[in-house]
């Protein structure tokens, strides 16, 4: 009798958890993981901090030296899959191997969203998306090299915490009002770019860019309100696009990537999705370490037909300019309020939503504190504005007493 075989395509978080995920649950037949870069599966977070600035002593791989080979799981790194045919279940390789599935997981990720303008400057233009982008920025970032930053999303505001202390100078060009501005309230962001700007970040809101050159040595931006600027270097990132390219080709059902459900399943009953490709039909894509995380084992887990874990609200970190930033629930909620001083972290918001529930919750060097706020973000807890706001009402007890049945 044949083994079975799971195919995963996509070496990087979703992925390896899958393929581990698989041998935790006992399966025994073949797994095989192919990936298109030639490293081992790593975690993205840290491209963009330790990896930048201790190079030497940062360790990224999502799992450790051996332990792929210890699990019977086969790695085919460094080569691209050309197409997928499910009637036939069958993946093609770049190398002409044809490889026949039981059941294939789509872990492809996304790729950054190029700005043609800026490439088109070629050297000492970089994005930010692989260990080899990394490598490549951390020769650019030294000590007074003026760095223009376009992007003020999360990547671009950890960029530029990473840039000044590496001793670059940084201009940070977002043609929105406001950093973070689709995953932080107003608070929040006021809050880091404050913090960026006293060590030295210049920023730039409200103006794209309206024309890229070079001149006598100098990179030179100009901006659609006129103002100009002159860098040595370029670093952008305007978000990313899910790598969609098999699932299209297949005939998989896409809206913004690929489409799953809440087991992951695509259309096709022995494909699945997870991770930043993956999206749940009429809910945004999410592009969080945490949900490549969470995705993966519960592909896994869905392609051996077990049960899966409740889904509990979403939550990511960032480090910036010291602080560590830990976020869950609805960062869109429509009041927020404070409990400690913004002016003196650590603190924590929370966000309500109109009814007065806590919809989100969000802390600044309080990590110790997300476990407790996130349980009453997913319980929807309604509690008085004077006991949020009160650091000395232990938010571990709020939690408890939130989760305790009420007297009939």
């Amino acid at each position: 009798m044949n083994r079975p075989v799971h195919v995963i395509v996509g070496a990087g978080q979703a992925g390896a958890n899958a393929a581990a995920e698989l041998r935790r649950q006992g399966f025994s037949g073949r797994v095989l993981l192919v990936g298109d870069e030639p490293h081992a599966p790593y975690e993205r977070p840290p491209l963009s901090k330790d990896v930048l600035l201790r190079p030497q002593d940062t360790r990224c791989a999502v799992h450790p030296e051996g332990f792929y080979e210890e699990q019977g799981i086969e790695l085919k790194l460094g080569v691209s899959a050309l197409a997928l045919d499910p009637q036939a279940r069958v993946l093609r390789l770049a190398d002409g191997q044809d490889i026949a599935y039981d059941k294939l997981l789509l872990a492809t990720g996304a790729r950054a969203r190029r700005l043609p303008l800026l490439d088109a400057l070629g050297a000492n233009v970089h994005t930010l998306r692989t260990l080899e982008d990394a490598r490549r920025l951390g020769a650019e970032l030294r000590p007074g090299r003026r760095i223009a930053l376009v992007g003020a999303g999360v990547i671009g505001l950890e960029l530029a915490s990473s840039a000044v202390e590496l001793g670059a100078r940084v201009t940070v060009v977002e043609p929105t009002r406001a950093a973070m501005g689709r995953c932080a309230p107003p608070l929040l962001s006021g809050f880091l770019c404050d913090a960026h700007r006293r060590r030295g970040v210049n920023f730039l809101f409200g103006a794209g860019i309206e024309d890229a050159r070079r001149e006598d040595g100098d990179i030179v931006l100009e901006l659609q309100d006129g103002a100009r600027i002159l860098a040595d270097a370029v670093i952008y990132g305007i978000g990313v696009e899910p790598d969609i390219a098999l699932a299209q080709g297949a005939g998989l059902d896409l809206d913004g990537g690929v489409v799953v459900d809440a087991a992951c399943r695509t259309s096709d009953p022995h494909i699945y999705a997870a991770g930043d490709v993956a999206v749940r039909r009429g809910q945004a894509r999410r592009e969080t370490w945490e949900n490549a995380q969470k995705q993966g084992i519960a592909a896994a887990r869905a392609m051996l037909g077990l049960a899966l874990d409740a889904e509990g609200a979403p939550w990511f970190w960032t480090d910036q300019c010291g602080y560590n930033v830990q976020c869950v629930g609805d960062m869109a909620a429509p009041r927020w309020i404070v409990r400690g001083d913004l002016a003196a972290p650590p603190f924590v918001l929370f966000g309500l939503d109109g009814e007065g529930a806590l919809a989100g919750a969000i802390t600044v060097n309080l990590g110790r504190e997300m476990r407790s706020a996130r349980e009453l973000v997913d319980r929807r807890a309604r509690l008085a504005l004077d006991v949020l706001q009160d650091p000395g009402q232990a938010l571990r007890a709020l939690a408890r007493a939130v989760g305790e049945p009420q007297p009939a």
